[in-house]
């Protein structure tokens, strides 16, 4: 295989597929990239056997072929070399050789047929959405994704069709996060789950113009995103009834500025319970009072006005969760809704209802 491209031609590709490569690996192709030559274009893999990243790049080819390389090192050296730069990538035995000016890197290689590649997903849906839209539907929901939880069903966002509207839902079973987005067009209904790391790279590689086809097989999802190819193995289980969760309509309404509850959130954490987080809410009419203490019986209390007309309540949170959902939300005022003390409180935009948070109460 011999090739020449500028560095940038390069180095944009391996940047996109990279994400997924590890450095140590059960099996060594795994740290290594697929490098795949053909008339004019050269197409890079990189993959976890859980999520695979194919990117593609116009080139000079003078002799296609396949070889992997070490995906890190090879991007050091591309990054390392400087802009603008003619490189020409050719491979011979078991040794791939980068030149660039008077720069000469000789490269260990493994054969591309060890390289696991991921076939045809059999899509039984595929959807067209603009890329700005999906982002911030994994945006505002990716953080209440759960972390290594032994319900491995949590360990991951559920993305839901129905009819004409894509919803995203994660939880940790402490918070819930939701948002949806109108489909151009209704297609069959249907939920998968994505894992966490593959969310995470989604998230990554996502622009904001432009469109992602999404193709949903039974075992896999794919996304197209310009010239990368994004492919996930989905996690097989049956997500929570989230409806349940959710509560309609709290009888108890109270809205507040966004960024001045924020603050206030993050002033009284200071003194919380490092370990546990907790804060306690008041709510009382015209008012808003947080307070927290720690083992070290030290305290904090603030308060904000608000715009609340019901009896008093008083409530357990953990605070990281409430400042998540304030962060998510983008409008000015924020709605919260609570229905008693053991219940959970609602947080969404006021008077929007395709985003909205939901964060259990804690005992203090």
């Amino acid at each position: 295989m011999k090739l020449t491209a500028k560095r940038e031609e390069l180095l944009a590709p391996l940047q996109s597929v990279i994400g997924v490569v590890e450095r140590r690996q059960t099996m060594p192709v795994l740290a290594n990239v697929l490098l795949s030559a053909r008339e004019r274009r050269l197409g890079m893999t990189g993959t976890d056997l859980e999520v695979e990243l194919v990117a593609a790049s116009a080139v000079q080819v003078e002799m296609p072929g396949d070889v992997t390389v070490p995906g890190r090192k090879f991007l050091d050296i591309l990054r390392a070399l400087p802009s603008g730069v003619e490189v020409t990538l050719s491979t011979e035995g078991e040794k791939a050789t980068v030149r660039a000016g008077r720069s000469r890197f000789t490269l260990s290689t493994l054969p591309a047929s060890e390289f696991p590649v991921l076939e045809e997903i059999h899509a039984q849906q595929t959807l067209m959405l603009p890329q700005g839209e999906f982002h911030r539907l994994i945006d505002k929901t990716h953080f209440s994704m759960a972390q290594q939880d032994v319900r491995y069903y949590l360990n991951g966002l559920l993305l839901e069709t129905q009819e004409s509207t894509l919803r995203a839902v994660a939880t940790d079973g402490h918070r819930l996060a939701l948002c949806e987005i109108a489909l151009a067009e209704a297609g069959r209904s249907g939920q998968v789950i994505v894992p966490r790391k593959a969310i995470l790279e989604l998230q990554r590689i996502l622009g904001t113009e432009g469109q992602i086809e999404l193709a949903i097989g039974t075992n896999h999802v794919r996304a197209q995103i310009g010239e990368i190819r994004f492919t996930s193995k989905l996690i097989d289980g049956r997500f929570p009834e989230y409806g349940r969760v959710i509560p309609d309509s709290p009888p108890k309404v109270a809205l507040a500025d966004r960024e001045l509850l924020r603050q206030a959130l993050q002033r009284t954490a200071i003194l919380s319970n490092e370990k546990y987080r907790g804060i306690r809410v008041g709510i009382k009419p015209g008012i808003l009072t947080l307070q927290a203490h720690n083992p070290e019986h030290e305290e904090a209390e603030d308060q904000i006005e608000i715009e609340y007309g019901g009896e008093e309540v008083e409530i357990g949170f953990n605070v990281n969760y409430l400042l998540d959902a304030l962060s998510a939300i983008e409008t000015d005022r924020v709605e919260l809704g609570f229905t008693d003390a053991n219940s959970s409180c609602l947080i969404r935009a006021p008077g929007l209802s395709d985003a909205r948070y939901v964060v259990m109460p804690m005992r203090l």
